[in-house]
């Protein structure tokens, strides 16, 4: 499965600041103990592996390692953590309000809809890269309000822009949809802020 970050990638960097924390560890020690020993490394090295690895895992320091990445490589895949708002249009003449929250890090992704009658839930979320296009596969189980109607699944392919509203721009994410009730339609969210924790829920 594809992740947000190539997990080639991920093992790159693991390795390569692994080293490099490693040898400015076992230098800096040096400075204090002149008769230490070049083999000393390998006993750092696993400790500078589990400090990469709760960095690269723990999304405060993910989300901050993504945006500096950003920088330097325009193409990453968007960091869409946040409160999103939009509707679920039924057909041309019906949409129901609805509300979402992303929480995304560097492998993996949930997707959380909330609408007056119903939340959906993650069952499996695939971002990837085709043809330079920032896509989400998204599957889902919906909970009716309801408790004497039946839950269901859906599908959902996410296309991932930015767009531009009044004076700056907005992250928005649409696609079609079509469920195990034989129902279909499309969806649409723009992205209120990118704090996730907030309550999104009508019920």
């Amino acid at each position: 499965m594809f992740r947000i970050i190539n997990f080639n990638i991920i093992i790159k960097i693991l390795v390569i600041a692994t080293t490099l924390i490693s040898i400015a560890t076992y230098l800096i020690w040096k400075r204090w103990d002149s008769e230490l020993s070049l083999i000393n490394i390998v006993k750092i090295a696993p400790w500078a592996a589990l400090f990469v690895i709760f960095l690269l895992t723990k999304n405060f320091f993910a989300r901050r390692i993504w945006k500096l990445a950003k920088i330097f490589y325009r193409d990453l895949f968007p960091d869409l953590n946040g409160i999103w708002e939009g509707e679920i249009i039924i057909s041309e003449t019906k949409s129901i309000p609805a509300r979402a929250s992303i929480r995304q890090s560097f492998i993996r992704m949930q997707i959380d809809i909330h609408t007056e009658t119903s939340k959906s839930v993650t069952l499996e979320t695939t971002p990837t890269i085709e043809f330079d296009q920032c896509k989400i596969y998204y599957h889902y189980r919906a909970i009716p309000k309801n408790p004497q109607w039946d839950e269901y699944r859906g599908f959902t392919t996410f296309d991932i822009r930015t767009v531009t509203t009044g004076s700056h721009d907005a992250l928005e994410i649409s696609g079609a949809y079509f469920t195990s009730r034989q129902s279909v339609g499309r969806v649409r969210f723009r992205q209120l802020s990118p704090d996730a924790s907030g309550d999104v829920s009508y019920y």
